[in-house]
């Protein structure tokens, strides 16, 4: 029965301690210092040891300008334990009393400290830090050392030359750490990143670009193609990316596995001649099958992507060449499916897609495969207007490869089939629960469809337009794009001044795009921009007349404009980072 009371009275004080603690914290952060230094004083006469308490209490004291207080306390503790870190305050104590000699007196104790024991440059360089005395954080680093050489502060000394300013220092010792610390590079980078995205003039990138060709030019150590490389991908200069992979490979041609890597991304980030040079590089230097079934894989998919009607022979021919060459085995499934959707969607034959399909699920595949086959019947399925058969292959495939991307994959695809045929509140359940999907494009796209679906309902409860427009969806999804447009041009004219007006004209303006139809993409995203400004689309709106302009216009003068909306209207857009990057590179931030 006692041990039951003692364990009871600990209970209650930690849970009142914990309070009291939270109380002193919301008291400071509201800058209530009168009412936080005695809360916090309260704390310490609990744990007396405790520095953070303490210091929290000087900074009462000093924001309270009790300054003799403070000093008092000081002295009190320095006193009891003796901490070199007591003797920054001291001396930041001086300071705000523009006493400086006095206080660059106690600074330079604090150093004495380190030099007699290395082990209190922690807390001394952290105080210094603090403070911003960040000539002395660094001569605290120093010090420790000289006396311990062991000791590496490179990181910590690094970001400070960053803070003072000193672009060039801070590159060149961060390079120089991770050169001799390689296994610190996913640090380092981050950190050259941040600087990278973050800064608002040109110097950082252009000074590390510099740093970089000039360690590649002196050395032949792979290690700094390796990081020239990566910072061309980040600045997404894949060519130039790709000319340093080729130096990489050249001296150590063991694996293609970057170059693959710089291919994928090339394709991501539209830089399709790029992707078609490495893809061509991989296919002539190597007879891993693998590789090159997976180039050959990546070249006819971007074939297809680009194709008009008058291509659908060739690419047809070649698809069965590839098949021909690398030959029907489960190494190959990619390649069949492929060529599955094609004979669908663009040759429009659905019943021959199947029987391809079909015949690779013969194969001796593993369950990813067979997923990957079943998803691609589902599709096909789904093409013929079999709804219900497409749902059961969907489910198969989120049954057979629980939580696994492809998994959350087949869940969203069995949500648009539903809104497809106009199951709506089956629909929004699922695009509801997907909202909070793992995987970022899965989760975005699920939100869409969650606001369009409920927006139009609310708006109209007998769902007419929303119907008329899943309709227009739904052939966009079979790849019939000119009765697509005479579908959402039909919503305009019957729904106009509706809900559903804005989201149309941007399904208008995606069309056009894709048919390189410029103007008339970008007369849609306009009629968005100027009279649905306040809509949940107007980020969009900008954001794909920006890349039109940009990318495919070359008329950046037109563009910025547009990036610089987002940036200052819509910095909760799920396009506010590429804006801001495309922006600032625009503007001239970033060395081309």
């Amino acid at each position: 029965m006692k041990k039951l009371f003692l364990l009871f009275a600990f209970l209650v004080t930690a849970v009142s301690f914990s309070q009291n603690e939270q109380l002193a914290g919301y008291y400071y952060e509201r800058s209530d210092f009168e009412k936080a230094k005695l809360s916090y004083e309260e704390l310490l006469q609990t744990v007396p040891q405790n520095m953070q308490y303490f210091l929290r209490v000087i900074d009462c004291y000093q924001q309270l300008k009790q300054y003799d207080e403070a000093k008092t306390l000081l002295n009190e503790r320095f006193a009891k334990y003796n901490q070199a870190a007591i003797l920054v305050e001291l001396g930041y104590n001086a300071h705000l009393q523009k006493e400086e000699s006095k206080a660059n007196s106690f600074y330079d104790k604090a150093i004495e400290r380190i030099q007699k024991n290395a082990r209190e440059v922690y807390s001394v360089a952290n105080l210094f830090e603090q403070k911003s005395l960040l000539e002395y954080a660094i001569k605290a680093y120093d010090t420790a050392t000289f006396v311990e050489p062991n000791y590496n502060f490179d990181y910590q000394k690094a970001l400070l030359y960053g803070q003072m300013g000193n672009t060039e220092l801070m590159i060149n010792t961060l390079l120089d750490a991770n050169f001799e610390n390689p296994e610190n590079s996913n640090l380092i980078k981050s950190q050259l990143a941040r600087y990278l995205f973050d800064e608002s003039d040109s110097s950082f990138s252009d000074s590390l670009r510099k740093a970089l060709i000039i360690r590649v030019q002196k050395t032949e150590d792979v290690f700094w193609n390796q990081y020239l490389s990566w910072f061309y991908v980040q600045q997404r200069e894949y060519g130039k990316a790709f000319i340093q992979e080729k130096a990489i490979y050249k001296r150590n041609p063991q694996s293609l596995g970057n170059i693959v890597a710089l291919a994928q991304q090339s394709i991501l980030e539209e830089d399709l001649d790029t992707a078609v040079a490495i893809l061509s590089y991989i296919t002539e230097n190597t007879t891993d099958l693998s590789l090159l079934i997976q180039a050959d894989t990546y070249l006819i998919k971007m074939k297809i992507d680009a194709a008009k009607q008058n291509d659908f022979p060739a690419i047809n021919s070649a698809l069965d060449a590839l098949l021909s060459k690398y030959e029907i085995s489960p190494f190959t499934l990619s390649l069949q499916l492929i060529q599955a959707h094609f004979v669908a969607f663009n040759l429009e034959n659905p019943v021959e897609a199947r029987a391809i399909v079909d015949r690779a699920l013969k194969l001796q595949l593993n369950n990813y495969q067979i997923a990957q086959a079943k998803m691609e019947l589902a599709d096909i399925m789904l093409y013929e207007e079999k709804f219900n058969q497409a749902l059961l292959y969907y489910s198969q495939v989120e049954l057979d490869l629980k939580n696994d991307a492809v998994a959350h994959e087949a869940s969203l695809k069995a949500a648009k089939t539903c809104y497809f045929k106009g199951d709506f509140k089956w629909a929004l359940k699922q695009f509801k629960e997907l909202k909070a999907a793992n995987t970022q494009l899965i989760a975005n796209d699920a939100l869409e469809y969650y606001l369009l679906i409920n927006d139009n309902t609310v708006a109209d409860s007998t769902q007419i337009a929303l119907k008329e427009f899943a309709k227009g969806d739904y052939l966009m999804y079979q790849n019939r794009n000119e009765a697509a447009i005479i579908q959402f041009q039909s919503i305009l004219k019957q729904f106009k001044g509706q809900e559903v007006e804005a989201i149309t004209l941007l399904r208008l303006g995606t069309i056009y795009e894709k048919n390189a139809q410029y103007d008339l993409a970008l007369s849609q995203y306009q009629n968005i921009i100027s009279n649905h400004a306040d809509g949940i689309y107007s980020d969009e709106a900008l954001y794909f007349s920006a890349e039109i302009y940009n990318k495919k216009l070359n008329e950046p003068e037109k563009a910025k404009p547009l990036y610089e909306q987002i940036i200052f209207n819509h910095e909760d857009s799920i396009y506010f980072v590429e804006a801001r990057k495309s922006f600032r590179k625009l503007r001239g931030d970033t060395n081309l």
